[in-house]
């Protein structure tokens, strides 16, 4: 599947303000949710309607709901709660499961700590949080848990991606949709997005 790259007006200019150094932690919170707000938006484009008759203050009208679709948000901890929140706000109905990974500073391969999912998952759409693609190691890994627990419709929402990472994911799981904010030049030695935004989860959480 070709990944998205959501370049909506909005979502640029609130990842301009993500790069910017000078962006102190409670507005990088701020922004990481609203940027996740909108990448939902577009995510969530193709979920189902059905048809229902209501009564308005007028008259009666045929209209569409959502087509009882269960969903689920798997954010990768730490840096993909971040993302949670702003997810929510449009899909509040959605159960939230945790996987937790770190990166291996020497080896740059992510590391299993965690792992928490709603019992039905293999019932429901995942979307999978981390603002980071960089290696793809962490992506892969994590969507590999949630195929292991019987998902089959999976995307991956991202605000960042290297194409490094990105071709590494699509070539794990070509079965899944990826959405990200921007797409960046390279990785660094370092593993690291350039010109990227720094380290996610210390900026969110003003950690160093």
């Amino acid at each position: 599947m070709n990944p998205m790259i959501v370049d909506h007006p909005l979502i640029q200019h609130k990842i301009s303000l993500l790069r910017d150094k000078q962006t102190g932690t409670k507005e990088f919170r701020d922004l990481v949710s609203e940027i996740a707000t909108l990448l939902c938006y577009e995510a969530t484009r193709d979920l189902p309607t059905e048809e229902v008759e209501i009564e308005t203050p007028i008259t009666m009208a045929r209209t569409k709901v959502l087509a009882g679709r269960k969903l689920a948000l798997v954010p990768i901890l730490r840096a993909g709660m971040g993302m949670l929140d702003g997810m929510l706000s449009l899909i509040p109905a959605a159960k939230v499961g945790f996987i937790g990974l770190y990166r291996d500073e020497t080896t740059l391969q992510p590391v299993e700590y965690f792992c928490k999912l709603p019992s039905d998952i293999a019932d429901r759409d995942v979307l999978v949080l981390d603002p980071m693609l960089a290696t793809g190691g962490s992506a892969i890994d994590a969507i590999t848990m949630v195929k292991k627990r019987g998902a089959k419709r999976i995307k991956f929402i991202g605000l960042l991606a290297a194409p490094e990472g990105l071709k590494a994911l699509q070539e794990a799981h070509p079965d899944v949709s990826i959405y990200v904010a921007a797409l960046d030049e390279h990785l660094n030695e370092n593993g690291y997005i350039v010109p990227g935004l720094g380290d996610a989860g210390d900026r969110i959480y003003g950690t160093k």
